[in-house]
């Protein structure tokens, strides 16, 4: 089991940036797809960037392409998800996932963290 521990949300003007890191221990992770979801109030969690074990493969969900980068450190076992031109609607919490097989569905994810609060003020 992989035990994940997100930082880096908080408050922000529409407009503005935030970089989400997310740090990773146990098993092994680099050989592993990592991905950030968000949740909003009522609604599903989606997938809002995934990244294969290699940086090889990038998804990004159609509402923050070109806005939000994700990357990762292999020697730091950490992921990033550096997210620019926030706005409202970004509002959620955000959570990173270790993918026990592919990349683009929550329920090929196995393990998950507490997730971080991101909201974005008009």
């Amino acid at each position: 089991q992989v035990q994940l521990v997100e930082s880096g949300g908080g408050l922000v003007q529409a407009g503005g940036s935030l970089r989400l890191s997310c740090a990773a221990s146990g098993r092994t992770f680099s050989t592993r797809a990592m991905g950030w979801f968000r949740q909003a109030p009522g609604k599903e969690r989606e997938l809002v960037a995934a990244i294969s074990w290699s940086g090889g493969n990038i998804v990004y969900t159609d509402s923050v392409k070109g806005r939000f980068t994700i990357s990762r450190d292999n020697a730091k076992n950490t992921v990033y998800l550096q997210m620019n031109s926030l706005k409202p609607e970004d509002t959620a919490v955000y959570y990173c996932a270790v993918a026990a097989r592919g990349m683009l569905y929550v329920g090929e994810y196995d393990d998950w963290g507490q997730g971080t609060q991101v909201t974005v003020s008009s």
